[in-house]
């Protein structure tokens, strides 16, 4: 089992998009992405995902160096089509126009529709803390294979349709970046790879009965994930297809979809200088923070976290020790590469 530095992940990472025809510019976007969610312990949107990236890219189902075309621009409000352009690429320029527009009109409303795999929605809601914005998105996942069984569903009828929302923290984003799944289809997908079995209630077999196999999920195509808790997390779940599609115009989950992942999403970006001074923002917010954090630590826990602090957690740690990539994963990762022209030399260099 490998253990890849930072710089070993962000490297090769770059290889592979270069490699894949990226320019410069989006070689480097992608690569710090994944690098990044590998630290912040997110393996399901890191560097895991490279196979599937080349897959859709020799299907013409993912176009590298990309432009986004301006379907609206009026005031507050901003809806780009992705044209199946590189993920990280298309929401990482969305995301930048929209913190650009919410400067000058208080808040953008941003619409993205009809992208790649956008990996790690909570990278944007980092850069929106960055420039001192509040962040919130709703995103949802139209493939082939559908992966979510809405509350009461016998059936998969929604991606893994993932809610971000994000503010400045005490000690980083406060950073709420969650599937409406109980846990992400990356996750299984790792966990497969691994040989474990999965923890009750996170998937159902294909007539409706619980299992604990992520092989009926990844090998069998078959089964899908329960939304996490219940009718509530459902009901969220629907929503946020709803809200990425039907207010943007992206791929919505009942269309026909060619094989690979699209992403739509709609983000609220609102500069909180504008709605209540960035200072008195940030002063409240770590005032809720405090009052959390000073309750008693419940039996079985070791410490009282808030959305945003065990991604901290990670990255210190993994950024100190490395990322442990399984060896399946490993396989498929740099089998991907040499099926895009990195030779075994290159991979090597790469990794260090």
């Amino acid at each position: 089992m490998p253990r890849l530095s930072s710089k070993a992940l962000y490297s090769f990472a770059h290889l592979v998009a270069r490699r894949m025809g990226s320019e410069e510019a989006e070689a480097h976007e992608v690569a710090d992405h994944l690098m990044r969610a590998n630290l912040a312990g997110h393996d399901s949107h890191g560097i895991g995902m490279l196979p599937a990236y080349v897959r859709l890219l020799k299907a013409g189902l993912l176009v590298p160096n990309q432009t986004p075309e301006t379907v609206v621009d009026f005031g507050a409000l901003l809806v780009l089509d992705a044209r199946r352009g590189y993920g990280q690429r298309m929401a990482g320029e969305a995301v930048r126009r929209a913190i650009a527009r919410a400067r000058e009109t208080g808040a953008c409303v941003l619409g993205l529709r009809n992208s790649a795999h956008i990996g790690r929605v909570g990278t944007y809601g980092e850069m929106a803390v960055a420039a001192g914005m509040s962040f919130t998105a709703y995103v949802n996942v139209a493939d082939h294979h559908y992966a979510q069984a809405p509350f009461a569903c016998r059936d998969a009828r929604l991606g893994t349709n993932p809610f971000v929302t994000a503010l400045p923290g005490p000690e980083g984003p406060v950073l709420l970046d969650m599937a409406t799944t109980t846990v992400a289809g990356g996750k299984v997908r790792v966990a497969y790879n691994k040989g474990q079995k999965l923890a009750d209630g996170i998937l159902i077999d294909d007539e409706g009965h619980p299992t604990n196999d992520p092989a009926v999920y990844i090998r069998d195509h078959a089964g899908a994930l329960l939304s996490f808790g219940g009718h509530k997390g459902s009901g969220l779940a629907v929503l946020c297809e709803m809200m990425s599609t039907a207010l943007t115009g992206g791929q919505r989950a009942e269309e026909p979809t060619k094989e690979g992942i699209l992403n739509s999403m709609l983000a609220i970006v609102i500069d909180l200088n504008r709605i209540r001074g960035d200072a008195d923002a940030r002063a409240a917010v770590a005032s809720s923070v405090a009052h959390i954090k000073a309750s008693r630590v419940a039996p079985g826990h070791d410490a009282i976290l808030v959305p945003g602090d065990p991604e901290r957690r990670a990255a210190a740690k993994r950024g100190a020790e490395g990322v442990d990539i399984d060896d399946t994963s490993w396989r498929d990762i740099t089998e991907a590469a040499r099926a895009v022209g990195a030779t075994d030399a290159e991979i090597a260099a790469a990794i260090g």
